[in-house]
């Protein structure tokens, strides 16, 4: 199968952060002397223009520390060995001062155990060599060749990789470090994925399709309107119908007030057309956030608005995916129910998601989903053909059963096709013999002549009696059209086919599993041979022919009615399924597939652990086409988006844009109850965090909260531990470690383990 290229071009539309990394020499990236080219980003911007561009030289920095890192830890990096490399024709949308090729990999190597188990995906950076580094050093020594390329497609049917080198790939190199059979090696090294560094530099370039940038223009200063929601809109009678409706919705999530409030507050705004408008809740930890960010979403897809929720990494996406999915499921009349699961989607990288480990997400991540419609989708194996085959089956069993006897007869070769495929097969034993020296005696005309007729006879015997024939049929029919109806019940968003003709699939599969278990205890063979025509066949079988008949017509009906787009393809389902759903999760980076040509407006944004995702990247959703309103959830207290770059940390390239707007005056909505902490740990951080707001929930106080598995003074309800003698050194790229702390804590969660069990067995 061949991964699209249309799907990855946004990778490389711009190109211009891969010509900027590879311009940089092996010197140029070692040089951490840049701290006068990268400035402090400010707090306030007079642009849209001023706002993007600031965010620029870090970008490129923390880009430039990532690659350093990497090298420094070159030797312990992922790698494989590469066969081939072609020169690949230039592409219209790829820049001709890139060098194009189709590379393959050895997955498996028996010169050690960890060649093979790395292959290059697209977005990885990758250092070409002819050996295999020890250290950074190894990689800057004479006369070895070295040099980088950027994934930016595979073929899974090929096996062939295209990567942009920045330099010649030369298979004839020469090396000292040669195969087996004396030819040269080449290794493709893992550097780093510039996946999302690219889609940020796109965002901050300006370079996204029908690029919306009025939610832009709302956080470049701070807000001098101090009313939270529109004025006009809290006025009307719709909004207090409105609220009151919501009320109703979250009355059985047994959400605390302030939980209430914030998702009442945030809702409301979904029906407001006057003004854009940016909210933040305030969620310290154990304040039952995802409960809330669930609760708000879950009431966004009951008034059918059109939302994408973001969160810094795969693992949050998942998890308030997960709580949402679980909403959904509980407001069912029944929990097989899955329709309605067609309007909520999750997509992103099915491997680095690791959604297989969310078996429950399934029915709602993008991938799985197309897989599964593109077999309903198929014209000649499809829903249509499905449908018509299971119809004209119960219409005239008989018919089919003529015409499947026809086919039969139609398979049986002439006396000519049997002399032919014969010979073929004489001739190859020939062969076969005459390599061992034994060749046997030719075949006599009267035996060939017996043996065809032996075949003959075998094929007719083959054929299903009526009977048969009618029960195999049924059988196999209808497993498959009950799979095709079932996948179209969960996958199909809802605005594709009305509910009054969704809601009779689940009626036509227990009638089909009906009549398959009618047919297996009716008395079909005394019926089948008393009656010529398929009519009278089910008319003497008396309630089989009423289940029959009643079948026939929601069948009828659903041909009818449950018409599909005619998309053939995996790539147009998924983008079917993403134009169409009303709840969207990913990433921040990955919403950047939201801005192609011809995708339905997003009106509204959720971004969870919005603290915790640097400014640069949340810019990437808060510029979708039609965007009016943003929720931030977070929590500025907690520690912010990891930097690898001293630099630029200290320019404030990590800071959120949600810590930025609380420095800016921005109103936060405070989920003020605690449901995690004793009081006597809950003390210390709300009194030093969070000004004493925070309220213990009755829960934290009971006696099951006080129990202690560590002994000792120095283990009250928390501690602080000096390690006095440890020090600091560098661990893995530019990452350090602390040996002796690390022992420390390894001891304590021995201790801990320890006492569990103890617990468990008193």
């Amino acid at each position: 199968m061949e991964r699209s290229f249309n799907a990855k071009r946004e990778e490389i539309d711009l190109a211009s952060l891969v010509e900027i990394v590879f311009s940089w020499s092996f010197n140029d990236v070692r040089n951490e002397n840049l701290k006068n080219k990268v400035q402090k980003i400010p707090q306030t911007f007079m642009s849209v223009t001023d706002y993007l561009s600031s965010f620029t030289p870090s970008l490129i920095e923390e880009t430039h520390s990532d690659l350093a890192s990497s090298l420094y830890g070159v030797q312990r990096a992922p790698f494989c060995e590469v066969l081939t490399a072609e020169p690949e024709r230039s592409k219209s949308y790829i820049p001709t001062k890139f060098l194009l090729y189709q590379i393959s990999v050895n997955r498996t190597n028996n010169d050690t155990k960890d060649v093979g188990t790395y292959e290059p995906e697209v977005g990885d950076l990758i250092a070409l060599t002819d050996f295999k580094p020890k250290t950074v050093e190894d990689l800057n020594r004479p006369r070895r060749y070295y040099h980088i390329a950027y994934v930016y497609g595979s073929k899974e049917s090929t096996g062939k990789i295209s990567v942009l080198s920045s330099k010649c790939i030369d298979m004839d190199i020469n090396s000292n470090y040669l195969g087996s059979n004396n030819t040269p090696k080449l290794y493709a090294i893992y550097l780093l994925n510039l996946t999302t560094n690219i889609r940020v530099w796109k965002a901050l370039n300006s370079e996204l399709e029908g690029a919306n940038t009025n939610m832009i223009k709302k956080v470049l200063q701070a807000n001098s309107n101090n009313a939270e929601n529109c004025q006009l809109c809290i006025s009307g009678e719709n909004h207090i119908a409105a609220c009151s409706r919501i009320q109703s919705m979250i009355q059985s999530q047994n959400l605390n007030e302030s939980q209430k409030d914030a998702v009442l507050s945030c809702v409301s705004m979904s029906e407001c057309h006057h003004s854009d408008t940016i909210k933040l809740i305030w969620g310290p930890p154990g304040t039952g956030k995802t409960k809330t960010v669930a609760s708000l979403l879950f009431s966004l897809l009951k008034f059918k608005t059109r939302t994408l929720t973001c969160a810094p990494t795969n693992t949050a996406v998942l998890e308030v995916a997960a709580r949402l999915q679980n909403l959904v499921k509980k407001s069912l009349e029944h929990n097989s129910e899955t329709y309605g699961f067609g309007d909520i989607v999750v997509f992103g990288n099915r491997s680095r998601m690791k959604v297989d480990d969310y078996r429950c997400l399934q029915d709602i991540f993008l991938d799985y989903r197309a897989s599964n419609l593109l077999k309903c989708f198929a014209s000649s194996t499809g829903w249509k053909h499905q449908l018509e085959s299971m119809i004209m089956l119960l219409e005239d069993p008989s018919k089919q059963f003529g015409l499947y006897k026809l086919r039969v007869e139609a398979d049986i070769l002439s006396l000519e096709q049997f002399a032919e495929q014969k010979q073929s097969d004489i001739e190859l034993e020939y062969s076969s013999s005459k390599q061992d020296e034994k060749v046997n005696d030719p075949m006599t005309l009267e035996q060939f002549k017996k043996e065809y007729l032996s075949y003959k006879e075998n094929k007719k015997n083959s054929v299903m009696t009526l009977e048969q024939f009618v029960k195999q049929r049924f059988s196999y029919m209808g497993a498959e059209l009950k799979v095709c109806m079932q996948t179209l019940y969960t996958h199909l968003p809802t605005s594709l086919v009305p509910f009054e003709e969704m809601k009779k699939i689940p009626i036509a599969i227990d009638l089909l599993t009906s009549l398959e278990s009618s047919l297996s205890k009716a008395k079909l063979k005394q019926a089948l041979d008393n009656h010529a025509d398929g009519e009278s066949i089910f008319n003497s079988l008396g309630g089989l022919n009423i289940k029959r008949e009643e079948c026939l017509c929601l069948l009828r009906s659903l041909l009818e009615t449950v018409s599909l787009p005619k998309v053939t393809d995996k790539y147009g389902i998924e983008k079917l399924c993403l134009m169409n759903a009303r709840l969207i999760f990913c990433t921040a980076s990955s919403s950047t597939r939201l801005f192609a040509e011809g995708m339905t407006p997003i009106q509204f944004l959720v971004i969870d652990e919005a603290a915790q995702l640097k400014e640069c990247e949340s810019a990437i959703p808060l510029q979708l086409p039609g965007l009016h309103h943003a929720i931030l959830i977070g929590d500025e207290r907690q520690l912010p988006a990891v930097v690898k770059s001293k630099v630029t940390e200290e320019a404030g390239y990590g800071r959120s844009l949600f810590e930025r707007l609380v420095l800016l005056g921005y109103k936060k909505h405070l989920l003020n109850t605690q449901y995690r902490m004793h009081p006597s740990i809950s003390l210390f951080p709300n009194k030093e965090f969070y000004d004493e707001q925070l309220v213990d929930a009755p829960i934290v106080k009971e006696m099951e909260y006080n129990r202690c598995f560590l002994e000792g003074k120095m283990y009250a309800s928390f501690s602080f531990i000096n390690i006095a003698k440890g020090k600091e050194q560098r661990g893995r790229g530019h990452s350090s470690k602390n040996i002796v702390e690390a022992a420390a804590i390894s001891k304590i969660i021995g201790n801990l383990e320890e006492g569990k069990c103890l617990f468990l067995l008193i």
